[in-house]
């Protein structure tokens, strides 16, 4: 079965047409009046504009429980450092995960991802990191296949272990390093895609760090880091020299450390939301990326604690106004750069042969798609030609 959606602002291009098969993207051009007549359903978009469908390249959108308590403390003055000290941040969090049960963070979490889906996005990563233990980090692996599998997009499913040290293992980091690597890694190995570690000052050393990643590849898993988000540790550089997809955050990421980004087929992801959420005020290295030609991706980092988000495209918005990307720029990191950064080598391009993944605006430019705050702009979207959301 074809169809096609007509009369559409496609690349840069007005008044083109896009034909897809049950899966694919078949034709994208002028000119298509002999190619309609073998579809099946054809729309006439009224000079919308069309895009991939948006990527969103980095969440953590399984969890129980709420922080915003948080909220108030850093209002208030504390730091991210000191109330994660503190035993709040992510600790607070693994206790209520620890406590729900895998149908309540299917539940709740449908309800975040489902915001995301009517804003656009038909593809997503989400981590675990929530469990700190083997049987937990299997629960929220397992939460989402089955979001995967019941709102019918694409989703990559990323191990967090180590995302802070567990409160039983305060006294033997090392015991739990090693944990992840002999034990946890091979166990959650047929439920991941990539094993991602955070490398903070609180969390794990440079070391700790390459050792999770080493084993995660041996076992065959994509590689992520949480990267000089709050300080200079090397992780990015490090992450990168061992073919990681991603390095992510990035705002203390020097010169020398890009360089080396640039030299593999690492993305720079950037999380506007955590940067505003957390009253950053050291920006990422954006002109260095540009200068270098590393591909950047933006996602929302929605998580309970440093970036409470649920729309991509407001991160787009924050993007161009908090580091300056262009609009082009930005809606390139939601899509073709997001693709990258998640391995999915058919997504991202409104091009034949590509997925078709494919979103549809009540917008005229992508201008107005980054520029508009609020309120509801995604007319329908496709994931794998079979409509996702409609308005």
């Amino acid at each position: 079965m074809f169809k096609a959606l007509t009369n559409a602002y496609i690349n840069g291009q007005r008044q083109q047409t896009l034909i897809m098969d049950d899966e694919m993207i078949t034709w994208v051009g002028h000119d298509a009046d002999a190619r309609l007549q073998e579809c099946e359903s054809i729309e006439d978009c009224q000079a919308r504009l069309v895009t991939a469908g948006l990527i969103d390249c980095h969440t953590h959108l399984i969890y129980g429980g709420k922080r915003f308590d948080e909220y108030e403390a850093r209002l208030n003055g504390s730091s991210y450092e000191d109330i994660a000290r503190q035993g709040g941040g992510i600790l607070s969090t693994v206790k209520a995960t620890r406590a729900c049960t895998e149908q309540k963070l299917f539940e709740s979490a449908s309800k975040r991802l489902l915001h995301l889906i009517s804003d656009g996005v038909t593809a997503v990563e989400i981590k675990s990191g929530y469990g700190l233990d083997l049987e937990t980090e299997l629960k929220m692996l397992k939460v989402a296949a089955k979001l995967e599998q019941v709102l019918g997009l694409k989703i990559s499913k990323t191990f967090l272990g180590a995302h802070t040290i567990p409160p039983e293992y305060i006294d033997n980091r090392q015991d739990y390093v090693d944990l992840i690597c002999a034990t946890i890694l091979p166990e959650i190995k047929p439920h991941a895609d990539a094993c991602d570690v955070f490398c903070e000052s609180f969390a794990f050393t440079l070391e700790e760090s390459k050792k999770i990643l080493q084993a995660a590849k041996e076992l065959g898993l994509n590689l992520k880091a949480h990267a000089e988000q709050l300080s200079a540790t090397g992780a990015a550089a490090m992450a990168s020299e061992m073919g990681a997809l991603s390095v992510e955050h990035l705002e203390y990421m020097d010169e020398a450390s890009v360089k080396i980004l640039a030299d593999s087929n690492t993305v720079a992801v950037l999380l506007p939301g955590a940067f505003y959420t957390l009253k950053e005020t050291k920006k990422p290295p954006i002109d260095l990326f540009r200068k270098y030609h590393v591909p950047i991706a933006i996602a929302s980092d929605s998580n309970p604690g440093s970036s409470p988000v649920l729309s991509l495209r407001l991160m787009m918005n924050m993007a161009c106004q908090f580091f300056g990307l262009t609009p082009e720029e930005s809606l390139k990191a939601v899509s073709i750069n997001a693709a990258q950064a998640l391995g999915f080598n058919d997504l991202g391009k409104l091009q034949k042969g590509y997925k078709a993944n494919i979103a549809v605006w009540d917008a005229e430019s992508v201008a107005e798609l980054c520029g508009t705050l609020g309120g509801s702009l995604l007319n329908k979207s496709y994931s794998y030609s079979r409509l996702l959301f409609e308005s």
